[in-house]
């Protein structure tokens, strides 16, 4: 028998911080991040989540910055959310949306979709230079369990999408888009609101939203969704929304 010692040896996840490159939400600040590729090694996936990493396509990754700490893993206590007038008003808003699981292969719309969002909201950055390729790959290159949810009207006409991963204790939001018309309709929110009752259905009990960015107004809307939890020296903590 072939006793050579590469058998009993498992392969071993290597974390890696990345080089510096511009913070997307503080200007004048720089980013670094601890990163690890999941490729071989998917059944990390949702113990790293629940450490606060967040994935995207076979990567996952945690802010490491020298000079700054405002990225805050941020996750909402679905099965203790209760709606609020204002959210009842937001899903009246967008009933005529239905959900779906988006078509596979993806089609141009889906792209069409997503770069109207970016040039309305997000033209300044990198991924506003993705081409329909690139996009694909975000979508569909993953490890783990992930479904792009599709929302169209009643005419049947692509209006949101939300990258969503299944882990063990929820669902986490990867990314999500919507037609730029709809802006007046709190559709952005409409869809968080959608996916803590996914999670709810589902018997679960947390929808992961990334990282919380007080001073960022890209990333401080989180904050009205509660109860929630931020991962703070090693643990999940309660999060009081700021006054």
């Amino acid at each position: 028998m072939d006793q050579s010692a590469d058998i009993f040896v498992p392969s071993l996840l290597h974390l890696r911080v990345t080089r510096q490159f511009d913070c997307a939400y503080r200007p004048g600040y720089s980013e670094k991040r601890l990163a690890a590729d999941l490729t071989h090694f998917p059944h990390f996936h949702d113990m790293l989540a629940e450490a606060g990493f967040r994935r995207v396509e076979n990567w996952v990754y945690r802010p490491a910055c020298d000079a700054c700490q405002s990225c805050i893993p941020f996750r909402v206590k679905a099965s203790s959310f209760q709606h609020s007038r204002n959210t009842r008003r937001i899903l009246r808003r967008n009933a005529d949306l239905v959900r779906g699981l988006a078509d596979q292969p993806l089609g141009e719309e889906y792209y069409q979709l997503f770069q109207d969002y970016l040039d309305s909201r997000h033209n300044d950055g990198h991924m506003a230079q993705m081409d329909i390729g690139e996009f694909t790959t975000m979508i569909l290159n993953s490890p783990i369990a992930t479904s792009l949810v599709e929302y169209r009207d009643q005419e049947g006409r692509l209006q949101a999408c939300v990258l969503v991963d299944l882990q063990r204790d929820g669902l986490s939001a990867v990314y999500s888009f919507f037609n730029s018309e709809r802006a007046g309709q709190s559709t952005g929110h409409f869809l968080i609101l959608d996916m803590i009752d996914q999670v709810c259905a589902a018997g679960l009990d947390w929808l992961y939203l990334g990282f919380y960015v007080s001073e960022s107004p890209k990333m401080s809307y989180k904050a009205r969704y509660l109860p929630a939890e931020i991962f703070v020296d090693g643990s999940w903590q309660d999060f009081s929304a700021p006054k």
